[in-house]
């Protein structure tokens, strides 16, 4: 089990909403990282219960400046679900 799988929380409006609703979290995780581990990695982490895991690949845009054109990279999102009653802290705000 690796900690590194966790690279960021992705806070947006839509996921504090998600947060605030349903209790559910969204991180950028590592490309390679499957559900179980990253499940296993937030309950050891922050010691709270996870209900759910799901997962999605983001594909990179295409972004142009000038004539030259480049992309961004490609990167995967995991919105986990947790059990109702259980908090992150950096999630809560100041």
């Amino acid at each position: 089990m690796n900690l590194r799988l966790l690279k960021q929380p992705h806070l947006t409006e839509k996921t504090m909403r998600q947060k605030e609703d349903h209790n559910k979290i969204v991180f950028v995780v590592d490309r390679k990282a499957n559900k179980v581990e990253i499940r296993k990695t937030v309950e050891k982490q922050f010691k709270v219960t996870v209900l759910g895991v799901h997962t999605v690949s983001v594909k990179g845009k295409i972004k142009r400046m000038g004539k030259h054109s480049g992309k961004r990279p490609d990167w995967k999102k995991a919105i986990i679900t947790l059990k109702q009653g259980d908090h992150i802290e950096y999630f809560e705000g100041a």
